[in-house]
């Protein structure tokens, strides 16, 4: 394995096959290592005024979110679940946001309880709030705007231009900020917007959180009172192959102290919401090779584990980065062919993507799918067909 395959596979071949040789297949391994080795780098080419909230959807593994804890990390949640994890591994209210389109009454509950900085997407999160909040100071939220212009989103899966489900438009931000003065005492102090999917041009980023400064000027305009905080989202990109190039986090955060210096009368703080960018490198997903098939001119590999386990290539289009390994031999690096990797399941739709694979596969082999430490077994349709659940091993 070269240095630029081991980036992608987090494991070198010896711990791979150490791995593979100890644990049933199909199975994900992380390496929490890596995680604190991700968010130091990330905190330290930003700006002070600029925190941290790791994305807990991305991956919400306790002993994940137990490193990024003890690293000072905050927390963005979207659900009930989610914020009772996050204060299992030790987490905090006050580091804690809170969002979704349509939060139940238990996930707004959840929230006021923990002290966390709720994110509402219209009137309706504001009316709730107001007859769930018991407190005697004012409850202090963020409200989510979709920009009408201005921000550059191409992921299918997030359609970040549009018509939304989630937040207010910018269009009818005014008529918004009218109608929850009502509301007192929950009160708008701070900004969401949407910023891109899995985005790797730190300059696109910094067009996007531009946008979002123009948006929140406005917003403390129409409020009267400072914002204190601006959630710039997430969409910090990890690349899935070899070729693709590596998101520049130092150019990101030189870039976020320019957009600060170029907004004086925004005195609060900048918050990003990175989840893939910290947890995507940590893992691995481990299958073995039930057999393989040439269907009408297309090569198939069948393997014990499919869209119950991975099921970001079937919604994105994207394949994971793939190597075959030979227990107790090594990585095959033989000739290739492009391969279709397809699942156990009794449906067409179980299909992994593609990869670039040995053409001698055998039963027995293992395919390694790297970048598997975010949106991976917990987005997967893990009980259709009542396979088993993989094991989750957590290293470092």
């Amino acid at each position: 394995m070269t240095a630029a395959t081991t980036d992608l596979f987090t494991f070198g071949e010896e711990a791979l096959l150490d791995l593979t040789a100890t644990r049933t297949s199909p199975f994900f391994a992380y390496d929490l290592g890596v995680a604190r080795e991700r968010y130091r780098q990330l905190r330290a080419a930003l700006p002070e005024r600029v925190r941290l909230a790791y994305a807990v959807k991305s991956n919400p593994g306790l002993p994940l979110l137990e490193t990024f804890s003890a690293e000072g990390a905050w927390f963005d949640c979207a659900s009930a679940g989610e914020v009772s994890t996050v204060l299992a591994a030790g987490g905090t209210g006050s580091g804690m946001v809170v969002a979704g389109p349509a939060k139940s009454e238990r996930d707004l509950q959840a929230a006021l309880f923990a002290g966390a900085r709720i994110q509402v997407d219209g009137i309706e999160d504001v009316a709730r709030l107001h007859t769930l909040h018991t407190g005697e100071r004012p409850l202090r939220v963020n409200v989510r705007v979709n920009p009408a212009s201005g921000v550059s989103e191409g992921a299918a899966i997030i359609s970040g231009g549009g018509p939304s489900a989630f937040g207010v438009d910018e269009e009818v931000v005014e008529e918004f900020v009218r109608e929850a003065t009502r509301f007192d005492p929950v009160q708008i102090c701070g900004l969401q917007v949407f910023s891109a999917s899995n985005e790797l041009d730190a300059g696109r980023l910094l067009a996007n959180h531009r946008t979002t400064l123009r948006i929140g000027q406005r917003l403390q305009e129409l409020l009267g009172r400072e914002l204190d905080l601006i959630d710039l989202g997430g969409g910090l990109g990890v690349r899935y192959a070899v070729e693709q190039p590596t998101l520049d986090v130092r150019a990101l955060g030189a870039g976020l102290g320019r957009v600060l210096e170029e907004n004086p009368w925004f005195t609060g703080e900048l918050l990003l919401e990175p989840g893939r960018w910290l947890s995507a490198p940590t893992g691995v997903y481990c299958a073995r090779v039930v057999r393989t098939k040439v269907s009408r001119g297309e090569r198939f590999v069948m393997l014990e584990g499919g869209i119950n386990h991975l099921l970001r290539p079937l919604m994105t289009g994207q394949s994971f980065p793939t190597l075959a390994l030979r227990p107790g031999v090594g990585v095959l690096d033989g000739g290739t062919a492009t391969t279709t990797l397809a699942g156990p399941l009794c449906t067409s739709l179980d299909r992994l993507g593609h990869g670039d694979l040995p053409v001698d596969l055998q039963p027995g082999d293992v395919v390694v799918f790297g970048r598997a430490g975010a949106y991976a077994f917990t987005q997967a349709m893990t009980h259709f067909l009542s396979h088993p659940a993989p094991e989750q091993v957590w290293m470092g």
